[in-house]
């Protein structure tokens, strides 16, 4: 069994009903949704506020290469085109962390190819991943420096507090649970 971590976000046309869309489509599988923060962007192009929220899902069939698939086509359904490292966008699915169940125990997924690094290389930088994901799992840990695992909360904490602060939970629902 297959169990992942996404980070949603849009900062581009109906931010809200592009962030409902992935709701909708990985409704069978989610297990896990946030509530939906405002967020200033990250990395540092001019652009206005995200709405961002974090999901957790699973699937047996599923692998972390296919759960990238299914974000990427869920960001060309949204009409996100990949022109300004960090810059706007109608819809950004990131996989944050993955897992696989092996006998009774869940073991979490790691890879360095380029193309699908897990855990997610800068989650432990972005308060608009960890406080979402705090909300839905408060007991969760991230692998970060040469492995050990860091509790969210602690994670958090080292961050500059203006970014934390920067992180406002909305009044606006993704319709999950219905």
């Amino acid at each position: 069994m297959s169990r992942v971590v996404l980070s949603i976000g849009s900062n581009l046309g109906d931010r809200l009903a592009h962030l409902r869309g992935v709701i909708e489509a990985l409704r069978p599988r989610l297990l896990a949704v946030s509530s939906v923060y405002s967020t200033p962007p990250w990395g540092g192009v001019p652009q206005q506020d995200y709405l961002n929220a974090v999901l957790v899902a699973q699937d047996p069939n599923l692998e972390p290469s296919d759960w990238l698939r299914v974000g990427q086509e869920l960001e060309q359904a949204a009409g996100r085109v990949r022109e300004v490292r960090w810059g706007a966008r109608t819809l950004d699915v990131d996989i944050v962390w993955a897992g696989q169940r092996r006998r009774d125990v869940e073991m979490p997924c790691r890879s360095t190819d380029p193309t699908l690094t897990l855990p997610h290389p800068r989650a432990q930088d972005r308060a608009f991943v960890l406080v979402p994901w705090l909300e839905v799992e408060p007991e969760a840990e991230l692998e970060v420096n040469a492995g050990v695992p860091q509790s969210l909360r602690e994670l958090i904490e080292a961050l500059d507090v203006d970014e934390v602060q920067g992180v406002r939970r909305t009044e606006l629902a993704l319709g999950w649970p219905v």
